[in-house]
């Protein structure tokens, strides 16, 4: 039956990505090495059924080799993060670890470039995650057996390397592949009656908002600062240092302002305006985006493709700025009660929120594009917000702050709920696009990990040549 293969299927993948996700701070997969002609084995004593185990290499791939240790710390790591590793045999390890090496292996092939700004900002993201966990960066370097944290962070950034271009070698291979419509209503149609999946309970959202007005004298006082800081760095200070000290962006500003961004990246209009307009080396005046003041400076330039380092400052909003915008959203509240306009009416004619007044204030989920949200998967702020909303009720004003520490006042309506049902073509047609272009990508890593097998040199060894694999490691 066609959907028990794509379920077999999904399995598989959800496995895969399970495990990838476990291992997010791993050390599962070693440093890459290069394969010598003769190569001996370290021995490691290993706890397993009270006999001495020797750890030695147990596969290849290409220039990559996986030791018999990196099954075992795999399974530490699962464990650590709270994972259940009953059912995961050593094979099912071995296999994702034989996955993960070929598309490292394939992403050289191609030419696809890790840089070095990347694995700095993949390490402090890391290491601040593990830090909270364990307390004490200390702590972190006797969990990984390393003798000092310079070792660590070494042995550590060959990890997040390979990681990062495993990551993008399967970016690279479902980023091409795409589905027509006809392609939604034939996987549809193929689906047992009796086996069509159920989707949860969802709701359609719509908000207007309004935001503080930001004094000209506040915002001179940014301009003035971010030209400071523009000067400091011509004069030779780090625009990363910077960026670490006095960006706003929680996202990059541990990263010291770091992106990587084509034209098709989702950042708004202005920003990308201004960061492709740049040369390398060059920095931009100030200027403004819904998010508040930026520099920009460009670290490099590869095609289509730019790495830029920026820093965000927002103005800051006065109580009487505040005061205001409330009383201006409370006016806007009583005329939709009162039956002067609608809701959409007042979201196209005053919402402050570009993205959404155009729409009459519907949101769009960020993980589906569309307008549904499931209530199981909605965000726990925006499900506090509209979880005690009748239909069609209009909130109290709600003081909204963004992780910027942006300050607006909401107003929320639930325009549309929908009930649990059964998968229909015509209410659910963007779900069962997703769920066929799923079953297609899968294909097509499935066929790419067919040629790529059949033309990299793998070998294993030992009694892991008697594991069934999902793939043809063994090339029989």
């Amino acid at each position: 039956m066609l959907l028990k293969k794509l379920r077999i299927k999904t399995i598989n993948c959800q496995f895969v990505f399970t495990i990838s996700f476990l291992l997010l701070f791993n050390s599962l997969t070693r440093a890459q090495e290069i394969i010598k002609d003769t190569v001996i084995a370290k021995p490691v004593v290993v706890k397993s059924n009270q006999k001495q185990k020797i750890d030695g290499i147990i596969a290849t791939v290409g220039d990559y080799i996986i030791l018999d240790s990196d099954i075992d710390k795999g399974y530490l790591e699962i464990s650590s993060q709270g994972g259940s590793i009953k059912d995961v045999s050593r094979c099912q390890m071995l296999g994702k670890l034989l996955e993960d090496k070929l598309y490292a292996h394939q992403a050289i092939q191609d030419s696809i470039i890790v840089s070095d700004a990347e694995v700095k900002g993949m390490m402090d993201e890391r290491l601040n995650y593990m830090v909270q966990q364990i307390g004490d960066i200390n702590k972190v370097v006797q969990y990984y057996k390393k003798n000092s944290i310079e070792e660590f962070k070494t042995y550590f950034a060959d990890i997040l390397k390979e990681q990062k271009l495993a990551s993008e070698m399967q970016k690279k291979i479902i980023d091409g592949v795409e589905i027509t419509p006809e392609e939604v209503r034939s996987f549809f149609k193929k689906i047992p009656e009796n086996e069509l999946p159920t989707f949860g309970a969802e709701m359609e959202v719509a908000q207007i908002v309004v935001n503080p007005k930001i004094s000209d004298a506040e915002k001179k006082k940014v301009i003035d600062r971010l030209n400071g800081i523009k000067k400091d760095v011509e004069d030779g200070a780090s625009f990363a240092t910077k960026a670490v000290l006095y960006s706003q962006d929680p996202g990059s500003s541990s990263n010291g302002g770091y992106y990587k961004m084509t034209r098709k990246t989702p950042f708004v209009k202005e920003f990308k305006e201004v960061a492709f307009s740049l040369q390398e080396g060059e920095i931009s005046a100030p200027f403004e985006t819904t998010f508040g003041f930026h520099i920009i400076k460009i670290d490099k330039i590869k095609g289509q493709e730019v790495e830029l380092r920026h820093i965000l400052i927002a103005p800051v909003v006065s109580e009487d700025a505040l005061k205001e915008a409330k009383e201006r959203i409370t006016g806007i509240r009583e005329k939709i009660i009162d039956k002067k306009v609608t809701f959409a009416e007042a979201a196209r004619a005053d919402s402050d929120e570009k993205e959404t007044r155009a729409n009459g204030g519907a949101l769009i989920n960020p993980n589906t594009q569309d307008t549904r949200f499931e209530l199981t998967k909605m965000d726990p702020t925006l499900y506090s917000q509209v979880s005690n909303l009748k239909d069609n009720e209009v909130s109290q004003p709600v003081l909204d702050t963004d992780p910027q520490g942006k300050k607006s006042y909401k107003l929320i309506t639930v325009t549309k709920r929908i009930e649990a049902h059964t998968a229909d073509y015509g209410k659910d047609y963007i779900k069962i696009k997703d769920l066929a272009l799923k079953e297609k990508q899968i294909k097509a890593i499935a066929k790419w990990f067919d040629e790529k097998i059949k033309e990299t040199y793998i070998k294993i060894l030992g009694e892991y040549r008697d594991c069934t694999f999902t793939n043809n490691w063994l090339k029989k």
